[in-house]
């Protein structure tokens, strides 16, 4: 640093009034981007241009800032906890410094990045960093700066992976994965038409033809599935995850019938191995979830289920506790009371649950249904029952899914500036 009083080894910030006191060589080397810039300005004007104020005899920089903001941040970047907002301050006034010091909305924890997004998505407010290049999380924190490089390069390596909107490669990484997933559907639905086995059963070629661009698709898989893994920044979260784990299904299945026809050959003596090879490569149909990843639908669908499961879970209980109780009765009206004129639809309560629950529902397939007058008042009971349990907790789920639909967006959104402004630049 060139600027400054000759010979101090600390200056002060003073922000909002508090006082804080650094040595220049922490300061040099300091997670937050504003702060560090202190040390490269060689005039006062450059000084001006970083902080509101200096006192060059007291070698102290004023930042007109809440105090009490910069306090949270300061413990973040020293590792003292975890980034929360300040108690009794707004949102966006605390994200809103955030910027200001050099953080984004990413070193926030999952709990504050959703009240962020609604609360932006309420008022309609965006925000962007004023310089490019915002510090990763992990370069917020002590020592950072000597590994910064190789860690923005697996935050933008794990974004790129993880955030088709992120940037372009991202974008194409995403549609050339798309197309793969589509691909392999397409050979997967063709291999079950009967004109398909036909000629594959002539046609050696075809049926070879097909297993390469299986194998393809599945090293395809596997390597996006290994590089992912390999950028992720918690392990055993990684493989906790529902997608990581749907993409775990949707790989291993290839390999244990590869491992099956290898060690069983063609002719197998196992007559039940070509049972447990078709149910293993039908288990591909999950590649189809793999889509998720790329489309804010399908996210917004697995998000809502996650936070309305205890929704989820009444409405189940109160299907469960109806079906038991019109299949009793139906069971008995229909078949218990009269045995010579007994509908044999119903001869057992379990029998009855399938027409309680298709009428429940209001599906109706016609298979079975009552015929005595008791019956029949019984079943438009139970319609009109099924109709009201089931809208009961419709409306929390809904309230639901528009809201993580809205915060999906919002964040997409919020890439897409980056994407664009990457573009640009």
């Amino acid at each position: 640093m060139t600027f400054g009083r000759s010979g101090a080894a600390s200056v002060v910030l003073n922000v909002g009034g508090a006082r804080y006191s650094l040595s220049r060589e922490l300061l040099k080397d300091f997670p937050l981007r504003r702060v560090s810039r202190l040390h490269g300005c060689r005039s006062e004007r450059d000084v001006l241009e970083v902080c509101d104020d200096y006192d060059r005899e007291r070698n102290e920089y004023f930042f007109d800032r809440h105090s009490e903001a910069f306090g949270f941040i300061l413990l973040y970047v020293r590792g003292h906890g975890k980034l929360r907002f300040a108690p009794r301050m707004c949102e966006l006034s605390f994200y809103n410094e955030m910027i200001y010091w050099g953080l984004e909305g990413a070193h926030l924890e999952y709990c504050c990045q959703r009240r962020l997004d609604d609360r932006m998505s309420d008022t309609y407010t965006f925000y962007s960093a004023d310089e490019p290049g915002a510090l990763g999380r992990d370069d917020a924190r002590p020592g950072g700066a000597e590994a910064a490089p190789s860690r923005r390069w697996l935050e933008r390596m794990r974004r790129t992976f993880e955030e088709p909107t992120s940037s372009l490669a991202a974008q194409i990484l995403a549609s050339v994965s798309v197309v793969f997933v589509i691909v392999s559907m397409v050979v997967l639905c063709a291999s079950t038409l009967p004109d398909w086995r036909a000629a594959a059963a002539d046609n050696r070629s075809l049926d070879d033809r097909s297993r390469i661009i299986e194998a393809i698709c599945i090293g395809w898989f596997t390597a996006e599935c290994i590089v992912r893994f390999i950028v992720s920044k918690n392990k055993c979260e990684f493989v906790k995850r529902p997608l990581n784990i749907i993409d775990l299904l949707a790989i291993t299945p290839y390999y244990i019938s590869v491992l099956m026809t290898v060690f069983t050959g063609e002719n197998s003596q196992l007559q039940r191995a070509g049972v447990t090879l078709r149910v293993l490569r039908m288990m591909r149909i999950f590649w189809v979830i793999k889509l998720a990843r790329h489309f804010i639908g399908l996210q917004t669908l697995g998000l809502t289920l996650k936070r309305c499961y205890r929704e989820m879970v009444m409405l189940l209980v109160f299907i469960c506790v109806a079906m038991a109780i019109f299949s009793a009765l139906s069971q008995l009206l229909e078949h218990g009371l009269d045995l010579e004129t007994s509908n044999k639809d119903f001869a057992s309560i379990p029998a009855a649950c399938w027409w309680v629950i298709i009428s429940m529902t209001t599906v109706g397939y016609g298979d079975m249904y009552p015929i005595t007058v008791p019956g029949r008042i019984l079943g438009g009971v139970c319609v009109v029952s099924g109709i009201v349990l089931l809208a009961l907790p419709i409306t929390f789920i809904y309230h639901s899914f528009v809201q993580c639909y809205h915060e999906l967006k919002f964040r997409s959104a919020r890439y897409s500036r980056s994407l664009s402004a990457e573009f640009l630049n």
